[in-house]
């Protein structure tokens, strides 16, 4: 009997085993991995580089260049991002919020080093380190450096969300904003302050406050056109989507062209690559900013509609990331990314179609520009990250 009492006691502690393994491997995180938010992403991608091509190579051919120069380019950075996208679920995401401080700092160093003869200084504006073949533009990564910061700074649910933290996270994001807007970066400056207030609204800020800061920030607008804080050109542009016709030839030009390229594009578009506004260049920075106006043109209202319900999805599913998320620092995160989203996607196309003042301001995962797709896929990897951890 007792051979049998050590076998059977043995078989039960295999069998708790092998439950308390089951257990642990369904809380495992790549067990949670959202595919469909990958699929989302990667399709946008898709996206941008199709139409990246599109909008530049008859620009690149005419210059004397190979016109899949820019796609090539696109495509080592969207190698690179989906490599760190992949890294930035490897770790937990809670580890962060003590790093919080320190990237914080990295990402100011990093903005002064491009104010210093470090900088490289390109069509008027100093934004970019060069790194030989390739560039690197700082405020893109300092976007996802603050929001991770904002988010470590609001996560202590043991203070009260008040004045003196609003203070706190006012001062945290001034700083960044004002080193951006003297390379100058006006459209990254207001990206900053939209990832500001919805970590405010997130984490619980009083109306009342939130209110003043909208105030306080119309006030400043203000002001800067007034006293000339802001060069001739910024105000241009800020103003021209209120009277398009004033100035058809300069500040309204990028406007007028781009409701005209999405316009025709009709119901089903001219085709990829047979765009008329596209291939005869009508449209400045159609690659980055405007991108949008060869989708318009090319894929016409489906595709455009396409790639907005594929942005809609985004949002949704980083939305419900936040909301399941198992501690605040994972909410705000998850809360912070998709604010950033949802401003750059509303705008960058408002400013398309007319409703939105011209800002500079990329879409995410389709206009042209590696520190920015980097960037974005930081952001995706974060928001994977919180969503595979909502149960360990």
């Amino acid at each position: 009997m007792g051979d049998h009492g050590l076998f059977a006691r043995g078989l039960m502690n295999t069998r708790r085993d092998q439950l308390f393994a089951n257990r642990t491997s369904a809380k495992a995180p790549i067990r949670h991995l959202d595919l469909t938010l990958l699929f989302a992403v990667m399709a946008i991608a898709a996206f941008g580089a199709v139409f990246i091509k599109s909008a530049s190579r008859h620009r690149l051919a005419a210059l004397g260049f190979d016109e899949n120069l820019l796609l090539k380019r696109h495509l080592i950075f969207l190698s690179i991002g989906v490599v760190i996208f992949i890294g930035m679920m490897l770790f937990d995401y809670r580890q962060l919020r003590a790093l919080a401080p320190v990237t914080y700092a990295v990402g100011v160093i990093l903005l002064l080093a491009v104010l210093s003869p470090v900088g490289e200084r390109v069509a008027g504006a100093q934004r970019w380190i060069n790194l030989g073949p390739l560039q690197f533009q700082p405020s893109e990564i300092m976007k996802a450096f603050l929001l991770v910061a904002l988010a470590a700074w609001y996560a202590d649910e043991r203070t009260d969300p008040g004045v003196m933290k609003l203070a706190g996270a006012a001062g945290m994001t001034f700083i960044p904003a004002f080193l951006v807007y003297v390379q100058p970066d006006l459209g990254t400056v207001v990206v900053m302050l939209a990832v500001l207030f919805g970590v405010l609204l997130i984490s619980g800020t009083r109306v009342r406050w939130l209110v003043v800061l909208l105030l306080a920030g119309v006030l400043f607008f203000i002001a800067a056109l007034q006293l000339g804080v802001l060069k001739d050109y910024q105000v241009a542009r800020l103003t021209a989507f209120l009277d398009t016709q004033s100035d058809v030839q300069r500040a309204g030009y990028n406007l007028a062209q781009s409701k005209i390229a999405i316009g025709s594009g009709g119901w089903d578009g001219k085709g990829i690559g047979e765009g008329s506004q596209t291939n005869l260049d009508y449209v400045p920075a159609q690659h980055t900013d405007f991108i949008f106006t060869a989708i318009g043109e090319e894929a016409g209202f489906v595709g455009a509609v396409t790639l907005i319900g594929l942005f809609a999805f985004l949002i949704w599913r980083s939305l419900r990331v936040a909301m399941l998320s198992k501690d605040l620092f994972g909410t705000l995160l998850a809360g912070a990314v998709a604010t950033m989203l949802i401003f750059q996607i509303f705008v960058n196309i408002g400013m398309t179609i007319g409703i939105m003042p011209i800002t500079g301001i990329p879409l995410p995962f389709v206009s042209y520009g590696g520190t920015a797709l980097i960037t974005n896929f930081i952001a995706m990897g974060l928001l994977m990250n919180v969503h595979m951890r909502r149960f360990v």
